[in-house]
């Protein structure tokens, strides 16, 4: 009996993906010959309990809780149980915000929440404990030895010059703390601002509980209430107009640490020179800062106007600036997979670009639906795991487990191929596409202004001049995307993951 003949394929029906090819090693980083000599047999001996990760987790845990407690204790003790909660509720207000703004600037390659968890507490309770203790003995060693005669000159010396160096210090060592142990998701200058970002988040945090408490009190001893109050002038300010005061100290320190991840891996006297130098920017800026807020206010605004406000603009384009030079590497970084066949040529260059990667998404969800969008959303993000995978081992050299994190996460970038390959390359096409209509129709415009100058030295009939329209909202109309698989299809084709 002759098998029956199997149906056409539809279509429309996504392709089958093509069987795997073998395990691709970089020739860079290639396994020692046969013939090479073996290591002798490790004898797994005890390790002491210190080296335990169990151990050290929480170890560090319990340090963090600690110091939650004594700062939360101390801050009340200082404002009282109504100026605290009135602080914390208003203090709260920014710290969504900044924390959106970095995470949008980590998109390309997120940071563990494990490490923004550690580097948000950290500011919050450790940085902010230390500094605490520190500037009031600091201060009352002033007072006592140097400043004697005048309290208020030992508080302003003590702000301007002991503060920002034991608050930027105390910051620093959050991000010292990952660039040590967590060296594998400390490989970029986005990681290092990012990370001082948030842990300025934190620290702003926590002492914007105490500045807004203190403030509440004194009003209600006062007698003060409403917009002249000065719980109002201190929101106005902390809140309000410098709420990235903080962050914008701490970044310089996070700047120089990404720059000694990727610039000086393997140059210890670089490394520490640099870091050094990013520790004294940001004690210089937030002395300049603490100095600024005991002038009076039109100084203050002055200063913050002609320095602080264009000092912002200036890093944060240099963190975008960082961000996308990342990702450009991708495409220098991935190509040695397009000739092992695990990618085709257009995906480097559509992964490449943010742009690229959004209308990826929007094609894969209008042709089969969100869970198709997921599976271009999970492929995208393998695929620049594999690209910073490879950036790392050349940047401080392959790690022993390198060629398994690498097959694992081909294994993986394969299962969501069908889907991924597909919305990148027609992305890239449709991209291609607007790009030109944009093109020729600038150059219409251009025509069209040329024709109105000629016109008004010869004054021949105008031609009627044509609307610009947003070419970004006009979607590809020869692009036609094909309908979802119908049900008798769905299983031959792998349904996307997630997907009934």
């Amino acid at each position: 009996m002759s098998p029956s003949p199997q149906p056409p394929p539809h279509p429309c029906a996504l392709p089958p993906p093509p069987p795997p090819p073998p395990p691709y090693t970089p020739p860079a980083y290639a396994p020692c010959a046969a013939h090479a000599p073996t290591a002798p047999p490790h004898h797994h001996r005890r390790r002491p309990p210190w080296q335990s990760r169990t151990v050290r987790a929480t170890a560090l845990i319990s340090l963090l809780a600690l110091s939650g407690v004594l700062i939360i204790a101390l801050v009340r003790r200082e404002t009282g149980t109504e100026g605290f909660l009135v602080g914390l509720g208003l203090a709260v207000f920014p710290v969504p915000l900044l924390i959106a703004a970095f995470c949008w600037l980590d998109r390309l390659e997120p940071e563990p929440w494990r490490n923004l968890a550690f580097a948000f507490t950290w500011g919050a309770c450790a940085a902010t404990l230390v500094a605490l203790l520190a500037n009031g003995f600091a201060t009352d060693w002033l007072a006592a030895n140097i400043a004697s005669t005048s309290p208020s000159e030992a508080e302003a010396w003590g702000a301007a010059v002991i503060a920002p160096f034991v608050e930027e210090t105390g910051k620093a060592a959050a991000v010292l703390f990952l660039y040590r142990f967590r060296r594998r998701d400390f490989d970029g200058i986005t990681d290092g601002i990012v990370i001082a970002g948030i842990t300025a988040t934190g620290f702003a945090f926590t002492e914007n509980i105490l500045y807004l408490g203190n403030a509440f009190g004194e009003d209600q001893s006062l007698g003060h209430s409403g917009l002249d109050s000065l719980t109002a002038g201190t929101f106005f300010i902390r809140i309000i107009v410098s709420p990235f005061a903080h962050p914008l100290f701490t970044i310089p320190t996070g700047l120089a640490f990404g720059i000694a991840a990727t610039r000086y891996p393997r140059r210890r006297t670089a490394r520490t020179a640099v870091t050094a130098l990013g520790l004294a920017t940001s004690v210089l800026l937030h002395a300049v800062w603490n100095a600024s807020a005991t002038l009076d206010t039109p100084d203050f605004l002055l200063i913050y106007g002609l320095f602080m406000v264009p000092l912002l603009l200036v890093l944060t384009a240099l963190a975008v600036w960082a961000r996308n030079q990342e990702l450009r590497s991708l495409r220098h970084y991935l190509t040695p997979y397009i000739a092992a066949g695990w990618l085709v040529p257009a995906e480097p260059t559509a992964l490449s670009s943010l742009k690229t990667r959004a209308l990826a998404r929007d094609i894969a969800h209008r042709t089969h639906g969100p869970a198709a969008a997921r599976a271009v959303t999970e492929y995208t993000a393998l695929a620049t795991a594999l690209s910073f995978h490879r950036r790392r081992a050349h940047l401080t050299g392959p790690t022993p487990d390198f060629t398994t994190q690498e097959h694992h996460l081909l294994q993986h970038l394969r299962h969501y191929q069908p889907w991924g390959q597909r919305a990148l390359t027609d992305a890239l096409e449709t991209a291609a596409r607007q790009d030109e209509r944009w093109a020729n129709q600038v150059h219409q415009e251009d025509q069209v202004h040329q024709e109105e100058n000629e016109h008004d030295t010869s004054g021949a009939p105008l031609s009627k001049k044509p609307t610009r329209g947003n070419p970004r909202s006009q979607r590809s109309r020869s692009h036609t995307t094909p309908p979802p698989p119908r049900p008798t299809e769905q299983a031959t084709h792998r349904p996307p993951p997630g997907q009934a």
